[in-house]
């Protein structure tokens, strides 16, 4: 029965990959010009994960961040003054040395030929696989933006936004509701800096109080790992307990009123994202399953964003640099 579930869920994701371009993205787009593309991407991945465990939340961060601005086309990897990588909700992005050594390899390999773009979405795939989601397909065909500005990052989905704006953020991209819940929950792996919680704890209401949404049986778990004078760049998980693994916890947590960052927690608060969290942590036993496929078809989509394909863009040599 679980081979025939395994079996059933990656038609439906191929299905997905197949069907959810028509910018001239496809599965297999490197098969003759460069068959080694996706095993070279997944080994390095690995490497760099065996090595640092939050390389992989940061990897899945920076596609996030890359394709809400200018689309999927790396742009978010382009060095400069002003640049994507410069704008204040990016300063803390990680990972960028996994897509610099698998590009690097690539060009040994096969000069010319793979875009940072897929470099990205696949190396994104392969790090949540790292942490334990189950594996999605990835079309590519992507090509590198030359465009990237500190400016155009202002309109990313940020930590204090309320549903309406998460909402109308990810419609403008193409995105449902339910790809929303469903990419927040990426926030199962990966940690925050205090500096980002902070205001929630100590200072959030009039009066000085502590955010009401919290779980008061937990402030004081926070509280202790984030003290009122205590250094800010400290982090902690997202996913309190489970920080480190793909898994639907990181609902459970909003349930119980402990999600870490306000925007999270928005999701428990609002009717039409509370019903999808409540499908991901109420069937037991499959919750796990639902929440790996839906995430692979949701990344699948997103993946999508604009991407620029046949002779838009270019093939860019070093994923730093503007050719």
């Amino acid at each position: 029965m679980a081979n025939k579930v395994h079996i059933l869920f990656f038609l439906l994701l191929a299905m997905a990959a197949t069907s959810a371009f028509s910018q001239g993205l496809r599965l297999g787009f490197y098969a003759h010009t460069c068959p080694q593309a996706e095993s070279v991407v997944r080994a390095t991945v690995a490497k760099h994960v065996n090595a640092d465990s939050t390389v992989a939340p940061g990897l899945l961060r920076m596609i996030f961040h890359d394709c809400f601005v200018q689309g999927c086309d790396a742009s978010i990897l382009i060095d400069g003054p002003s640049t994507e990588k410069t704008a204040p909700p990016n300063l803390l992005l990680r990972g960028y040395e996994v897509i610099d050594d698998a590009k690097a390899q690539l060009e040994a390999a096969c000069p010319n030929t793979v875009s940072c773009a897929d470099i990205l979405a696949l190396a994104a795939r392969d790090a949540a696989v790292q942490a334990g989601a189950l594996k999605y397909l990835v079309p590519t065909g992507r090509r590198d933006g030359r465009i990237s500005l500190a400016s155009d990052a202002a309109n990313l989905p940020g930590f204090t936004d309320s549903i309406a704006v998460q909402k109308q953020k990810f419609a403008a991209k193409g995105l449902s509701t339910e790809d929303l819940v469903t990419l927040v929950g990426g926030h199962t792996i990966g940690t925050v800096a205090c500096q980002f919680i902070r205001y929630r704890l100590y200072n959030f209401t009039t009066s000085g109080g502590a955010d009401p949404s919290i779980d008061p049986t937990f402030l004081p778990t926070l509280q202790s790992l984030c003290p009122v004078d205590g250094d800010g760049s400290k982090r902690i998980g997202l996913d309190y307990g489970s920080s480190e693994k793909f898994d639907h916890s990181f609902f459970k947590n909003v349930q119980r009123s402990r999600g870490i960052l306000e925007s999270d927690q928005r999701l428990w608060a609002d009717a039409s994202t509370k019903n999808i969290v409540q499908r991901y942590i109420g069937i037991r036993g499959l919750a796990g399953l639902t929440l790996n496929f839906q995430f692979g078809r949701s990344m699948i989509k997103m993946s999508g964003i604009e991407v620029k394909t046949g002779t838009d863009g270019e093939i860019r040599k070093v994923c730093s640099a503007i050719n």
